[in-house]
């Protein structure tokens, strides 16, 4: 497998901090702390992971790993919450059934949720030595635009793409646009002040090269801080016989905001670390899994869960998407 190898060959070097690990479901609910803080229901269903203290609010001054008891994420120090949107499938008869999620390699037994990666350099540098500034307490963002309807507009966005599985371990080709065929193995996507309006304008891409290339921050945002990463693996195998895919011949995968193209995704962040745990991580020569952090067993994650905020069926063939939110057109 992909991570193998590529663990094999990290464990050969020094490095300094990667860290990729596991983070169950939370909740699936139709709240959204950052875009509609407050409001319940939002205007379309979210899967969230992380610290129990989640709520509708989460007002920037919340102390999230003093008010979490449990965290669905590996490490116990992580409280952060972390969310996507929800990929359903739409039939040929107009119906909607929500997509599983399924554990990455190397944490089976996870329900659901993601993986999440926190990176100094790109994933394929093994060295990992650039010195990054790790997030601070009320530090939120958001990477993607529900809005973004084009190939043009989701290309402001560098690193949020899918890749169409054909086993466990497929990393590429990755695609801004949902898959176009059945994949054998699920759909993969990925997604990179304290805060701004917008949730993003706080944040920018390095001025010049990427992040991978290690290009250097503009003047204007002065401060590199570490990558984040989503990997979320879709369940899409029940949904791959093509009598149930319209006649047309289109791809039938939809998210719960109602983007049929893909272009929309995004995901969430809020920064719930305990202490300086994660700035002692990124200054750890380390891989994967850290001395620094404390990490709990996959039936532990398992057991941390927030009830459904508001209540409506999300797992039944579904007439509407949850909210009835307008289609976007392919």
């Amino acid at each position: 497998m992909y991570w193998k190898s590529m663990t094999a060959l990290a464990l050969a070097a020094r490095t300094n901090a990667l860290l990729r690990f596991s983070c169950t479901q939370l909740t699936i609910d139709r709240v959204d702390p950052l875009v509609n803080p407050g409001l319940t229901p939002s205007p379309h269903l979210h899967q969230i992971i992380g610290g129990n203290s989640f709520n509708v609010t989460m007002d920037p001054k919340k102390d999230m790993p003093g008010e979490s008891d449990c965290t669905s994420c590996q490490f116990t120090e992580d409280s952060s919450n972390y969310w996507t949107a929800v990929l359903f499938f739409r039939a040929r008869n107009g119906t909607y059934k929500r997509v599983p999620i399924v554990p990455n390699v190397g944490f089976e037994g996870a329900e659901g949720g993601m993986t999440v990666y926190y990176m100094q350099n790109g994933l394929a540098d093994y060295q990992q030595t650039s010195k990054v500034t790790a997030f601070a307490p009320g530090f939120r963002m958001i990477i993607g635009d529900p809005l973004t309807h084009t190939a043009a507009d989701a290309n402001r966005f560098r690193q949020v793409t899918y890749t169409c599985l054909q086993d466990p371990g497929t990393r590429f080709p990755e695609t801004k646009n949902l898959p176009a065929k059945p994949c054998p193995a699920g759909i993969c996507w990925d997604g990179k002040n304290l805060d701004t309006a917008n949730h993003m304008d706080h944040m920018a891409y390095p001025a010049s090269g990427t992040f991978d290339s290690r290009g250097p921050c503009p003047e204007s945002h002065p401060v590199p801080v570490p990558q984040l990463m989503y990997e979320t693996v879709w369940d899409t195998r029940q949904f791959n016989n093509p009598e149930d895919w319209p006649e047309d011949g289109s791809q039938p995968f939809v998210w719960s905001f109602g983007d049929q193209t893909g272009y929309g995704s995004h995901g969430d962040y809020l920064f719930g670390w305990k202490g300086d745990a994660l700035q002692k991580t990124m200054d750890t020569p380390c891989y994967v899994n850290c001395p620094t952090l404390t990490t709990q067993a996959v039936a532990d994650q398992n057991k941390c869960k927030v009830a459904q905020s508001y209540q409506e069926d999300i797992d039944s063939w579904l007439t509407t998407l949850p909210g009835n939110p307008p289609m976007m057109k392919r």
